[in-house]
C-alpha cells in the first residue's frame, strides 16, 4: 500500500496526498479516513479527491491519519503562540459593498488586529460578510479564515490605497503586465512577510464583479493599475490552505519575487468573460509549490512570469522563476491550463505540471515568447494530464503578438535576424503520457524564430483519443501569418521535435506563404 504524503501543516489544517494510482485531481473513488490522536478518534469523513485538508485541528499536537487503501501516516500540527479574535476589534458585520465609510472602518480594525498577533500566533476572522478596504499581513502570522466567513473587497475605490512601482529602497513594489507600475492594492496582500499562513474553509471576495474594475482591463484609472486579488511581494515561506478566492479585479493570486510558497486545496474562481482574472501566476519566484487546486477563471489557470524588458531594455527588476510544480490540479476553464510568459525576461527554468486534468480550456501548455523579450525557457515537463475540449493542447510560440508592436514586421518575420540579449531561447520541453480528448485546432503547434529555434522538445506516449466534431478550422497560435486548422495533430516550425510516434508529427508548415 501506499503512505500518504503531508505537503503543508500549520496550527490547525493539515494538507494530504493521497496519490493513488491514475488519480489526477479526483481519487477513482470516495475514501473513508478517521484522525485519532492519543487513540481517541477525533474526526472521520470521506474524501473524493486526491489532495485532502483536515480543519479543526489543534496546535503542537500528534496526530495519526488514516484512509482506506493507504498506509496510516502520523503527523503533528505546528504550535501557536496566541489566537487572536478578528471580531474582538470592532469590526461591523453585513457592511454593503457600496459603503466605503464602513469598509474603511474594518480596514482600520483588521490593521489593529494584525499588529496585535504574537510572533507564531494567529488571526482567526469568524463567520460573517466583512467587507473591508485592503487588509496589510505581516510576517510570522497565521490569519484563519474560518467556515462562513467572508472578506469582502468594497465596490469603489475611494481611500483604496495605491502599491508604489518601487519602495524606498528601489524594490518593484507595484507591477503591470511585467514592469515596475503603481497599482491598487489588492484586497489581501503582504509586503516582506516570512512565515506566513493564510487558511481555513472561507472566503475571500475581491468584488470584481460589483465595482466597475472589469470594465477598464488596460488603463490606468486614478494613478494606478487594477488589483490583484492576493499580493505577495517578496515574502518567504508562505503557505496558502483550503480556502476560496474569488472575483479578483485582476489576477486572482499573484506572488511576486517569492520563495518557497506552497498552495493546496485551494478553489479560485471568476466568470468566464471577466477580463485577465488569472488564476494563480507566481512571478520571478522560487520553490513555488501549487496542488489540489481547482480553477474556473476569465484567463489563464496558472500563468509563470518572470519579468518583461522596459521599452528601452531596462532589466533590473527581473528575477528569474525557478523550481514550480503543479500537480493533482483540476482547471475547469480558462484561456490557457500551463501559461508560460508571454512575461518571461528574467528566465523561467524548471516548472513541471503532473497528474492533472485540464477540461474546456483554450490552451493545455502554452509557452508564450517574442523579439524583444530575451530570456530563456528551459526544462518544462507535462506528465500523466488529461486533456478534454481543449481546442489546442500544447502550443510553443515565438512569435506571440503582443504589446503595441506585437504585429511589427521585426517581431513576425519569419527571416534570420540579429541574436542578442533580446533574443528569447525556448530550450527543453517533455510531453509525456498526456491523453487529449475533444481536439479542436492541433494536438501541438510550435512555432520558433529562425535565429533561435525552438530545441530538445520529446514527446512520448501522446494519445488522441477523439475530435470536436463541431470544430472550426481556426489559428491555433496568437501569431500573424498562421494557418487555420482543425483536426491537426503536431505541426511544427523552426522546432526540433523528437516524437516516439512519427505518423502525429505533420509535414505541413505553421506559417501561411507571403502574399
Amino acid at each position: 500500500m501506499i503512505r500518504p504524503s503531508i505537503i503543508a501543516r500549520s496550527a490547525r489544517t493539515a494538507a494530504l496526498c493521497l496519490p493513488a494510482p491514475g488519480a489526477l485531481y479526483r481519487l477513482p473513488a470516495r475514501i473513508a479516513w478517521r484522525l485519532s490522536s492519543q487513540n481517541t478518534d477525533l474526526q472521520q469523513g470521506e474524501t473524493e479527491t486526491v489532495v485532502t485538508l483536515l480543519h479543526g485541528l489543534h496546535p503542537a499536537r500528534r496526530y495519526f491519519f488514516e484512509a482506506e487503501g493507504f498506509l496510516p501516516v502520523p503527523f503533528e500540527t505546528a504550535p501557536c503562540a496566541g489566537l487572536v479574535e478578528a471580531g474582538d476589534f470592532g469590526l461591523l458585520d453585513g457592511i454593503a459593498p457600496n459603503d466605503l465609510d464602513g469598509a474603511g472602518a474594518n480596514a482600520r480594525a483588521l490593521a489593529e488586529a494584525v499588529a496585535a498577533v504574537p510572533n507564531g500566533g494567529t488571526l482567526r476572522l469568524g463567520p460573517g460578510l466583512w467587507t473591508s478596504l485592503p487588509v496589510g499581513l505581516k510576517g510570522q502570522m497565521t490569519l484563519h479564515l474560518a467556515e462562513g466567513a467572508t472578506l469582502q473587497a468594497p465596490s469603489g475605490r475611494t481611500g483604496w490605497p495605491v502599491l508604489p512601482a518601487h519602495d524606498h529602497r528601489g524594490r518593484m513594489l507595484g507591477t503591470w503586465e511585467g514592469l515596475p507600475a503603481a497599482c491598487f492594492a489588492a484586497p489581501v496582500h503582504a509586503v516582506l512577510a516570512d512565515n506566513l499562513v493564510i487558511e481555513g474553509r472561507g472566503v475571500l471576495d475581491g468584488s470584481g464583479d460589483k465595482g466597475d474594475w472589469w470594465n477598464w482591463p488596460k488603463e490606468t484609472r486614478d494613478g494606478a493599475r487594477r488589483p490583484r486579488g492576493m499580493h505577495l511581494i517578496s515574502c518567504r515561506d508562505v503557505t496558502l490552505l483550503g480556502f476560496t478566492i474569488r472575483n479578483a479585479p485582476s489576477w486572482t493570486i499573484h506572488p511576486q519575487h517569492c520563495e518557497r510558497l506552497t498552495a493546496a486545496g485551494l478553489t479560485i474562481v471568476a466568470p468566464p468573460d471577466s477580463p485577465n482574472t488569472d488564476g494563480f501566476n507566481p512571478e520571478g519566484c522560487r520553490d513555488v509549490t501549487i496542488t489540489g487546486v481547482r480553477f474556473s477563471v476569465g484567463d489563464d489557470c496558472i500563468a509563470v512570469k518572470a519579468g518583461k524588458r522596459g521599452p528601452n531594455g531596462e532589466d533590473d527588476h527581473l528575477m528569474e522563476t525557478r523550481g514550480v510544480r503543479i500537480s493533482h490540479c483540476l482547471m475547469e476553464r480558462g484561456h490557457g491550463g500551463l501559461v508560460i510568459g508571454s512575461e518571461m525576461s528574467g528566465g523561467v527554468h524548471d516548472v513541471a505540471v503532473e497528474d492533472c486534468e485540464m477540461i474546456g480550456t483554450d490552451r493545455g501548455l502554452r509557452l508564450k515568447t517574442r523579439r524583444g523579450r530575451g530570456g530563456a525557457v528551459t526544462n518544462i515537463t507535462m506528465r500523466r494530464v488529461r486533456l478534454d475540449g481543449v481546442e489546442t493542447a500544447l502550443s510553443v510560440n515565438a512569435h506571440y503578438h503582443c504589446d503595441v508592436d506585437g504585429h511589427d514586421p521585426w517581431v513576425q518575420s519569419r527571416e534570420p535576424a540579429d541574436v542578442g540579449t533580446a533574443t528569447p531561447v525556448i530550450d527543453g520541453v517533455t510531453i509525456e503520457d498526456v491523453e487529449i480528448c475533444g481536439l479542436a485546432h492541433a494536438a501541438g503547434a510550435f512555432l520558433g524564430l529562425p535565429e533561435a529555434p525552438i530545441r530538445n522538445v520529446s514527446i512520448r506516449r501522446l494519445k488522441i483519443i477523439s475530435h470536436d466534431p463541431t470544430a472550426i478550422a481556426t489559428p491555433p497560435i496568437m501569431a500573424d501569418r498562421v494557418r487555420p486548422m482543425r483536426h491537426e495533430a503536431i505541426v511544427a516550425e523552426q522546432a526540433e521535435i523528437d516524437c516516439d510516434d512519427p505518423a502525429l508529427l505533420s509535414a505541413d508548415s505553421v506559417s501561411l506563404p507571403f502574399e
